[in-house]
């Protein structure tokens, strides 16, 4: 009697688990709300494996529903994503549907006057993961300015942030902007993407020509009569509580939710000699190098799918496996970012002087030179954190100014 009521309740929690999951509803989700905003107009679409209208992808979509798409926009990973992070990517034609699909990574960053020829209006539809480094953001930026620059109407569909329910990390500095971190934010900021595109815009973080043109003219009420520059589309039941769980991978290397929720503490080990676990089933849940106690827990990287090449490929290293279920995941990081990972990689690994890269790729994903000098120093986790206080405050004080949803605090 006590397992079959044990089992009755099991099953009442995980539906309405299942009930708060799927009663979030993606902008993309809300066709009646914007396909009359895109009716009779040519259409470019910025999107990759993650814009699925529930179980269809957004182009397919959209085409089906005599929308004119003319041009298909891919980001890093490629518009089907499964290309290797930097991996170079060729503008191609979709097979399914003969669209042009035009490569925004490497150094063709930004939509040209050329690209936008014959568009009636833009559109951005990709799932963020809420970290700095995570390059859609910038991407993001960069369709926005281009959209400014030429004066085409941008569409935006907003998701759920996975990493949505907290901030945290040092806040950028402007000498370090780079792809992987261009305006002054932490490195969880809690915003969605839409929220994002409102605040960068209403900054005038922009480029000076979209800052010169860009009279703040956003909105999220959508209507097929009103001329804007910009409009997002707002998600539906999403607050900045929620544990978003993502329905598609959103990169070749971020493959659990686990994975996802421990992306800002350990992808600092991109920054180092270490392995971050590309090559792997647990990329960014297991970390090491060979010459790390043997001591340790001991994986082998191999070249796979998403990761062609990496660092320690077919060497037997030894580091940590901090895997487990998305609770534990959660409760370990306690909704912020672990230092420890990286400040006892440290102390344990013997060459210090090579620890981090000579590219010194860890300002570029910290955003700021401080952190390597505080681990190299033996600054405790505490002394670090309370160094980010007064950028994160700054900034928590301009993010709220641009929130769509109720916050988490």
């Amino acid at each position: 009697m006590k397992k079959t009521r044990f089992l009755f309740v099991l099953l009442i929690i995980i539906a309405l688990n299942g009930f708060a999951q799927n009663n979030i509803t993606p902008a993309a989700d809300r066709l009646d709300t914007y396909l009359p905003l895109l009716k009779g107009k040519s259409v470019a679409v910025f999107a990759n494996q993650t814009s699925m209208v529930r179980s269809t992808h957004l182009v397919d979509t959209l085409v089906k529903r005599g929308i004119k798409i003319v041009k298909i926009f891919g980001p890093e990973h490629g518009f089907r994503g499964v290309a290797d992070a930097g991996e170079h990517i060729d503008n191609t034609v979709d097979k399914k549907t003969g669209i042009k699909i035009i490569s925004l990574y490497g150094d063709h960053k930004k939509p040209t006057v050329d690209d936008l020829k014959g568009v009636d209006v833009m559109l951005f539809d990709i799932q963020d993961v809420g970290i700095r480094f995570y390059t859609f953001i910038s991407s993001l930026q960069y369709y926005i300015e281009a959209a400014l620059e030429n004066h085409k109407p941008l569409l935006i569909l907003d998701r759920p942030n996975p990493n949505g329910f907290y901030v945290d990390g040092p806040v950028l500095e402007p000498k370090f902007k780079s792809f992987v971190g261009m305006q002054p934010v932490p490195i969880v900021y809690g915003m969605t993407i839409g929220e994002y595109a409102m605040m960068i815009t209403g900054e005038k973080w922009l480029s000076a020509k979209a800052n010169k043109i860009n009279s703040y003219n956003i909105t999220t009420k959508p209507t097929a009569d009103t001329p804007f520059h910009i409009m997002v589309i707002k998600c539906l039941n999403y607050d900045h509580k929620s544990k978003y769980i993502l329905p598609v991978n959103p990169s070749p290397n971020l493959r659990e939710m686990q994975s996802v929720y421990a992306y800002p503490s350990t992808c600092f080990f991109e920054g180092t000699v270490l392995s971050e676990g590309r090559g792997t089933d647990k990329p960014f849940q297991i970390f090491g190098h060979p010459s790390l106690p043997d001591t340790l827990y001991s994986f082998t990287p191999k070249p796979n799918e998403g990761a062609k090449s990496s660092k320690c490929f077919n060497q037997l290293c030894y580091g940590w496996n901090i895997s487990g279920t998305r609770e534990e995941m959660l409760t370990k990081l306690n909704k912020r970012i672990q230092l420890k990972y990286l400040l006892n990689a440290y102390k344990l690994f013997p060459d210090k002087e090579n620890f981090f890269l000579k590219t010194n790729f860890i300002n570029s994903l910290a955003g700021t030179d401080s952190l390597m000098k505080q681990v190299k120093a033996g600054k405790s986790e505490w002394a670090i954190r309370k160094s980010w206080e007064p950028g994160l405050n700054k900034f928590k004080k301009i993010r709220k100014k641009y929130l769509l949803y109720k916050d988490f605090e």
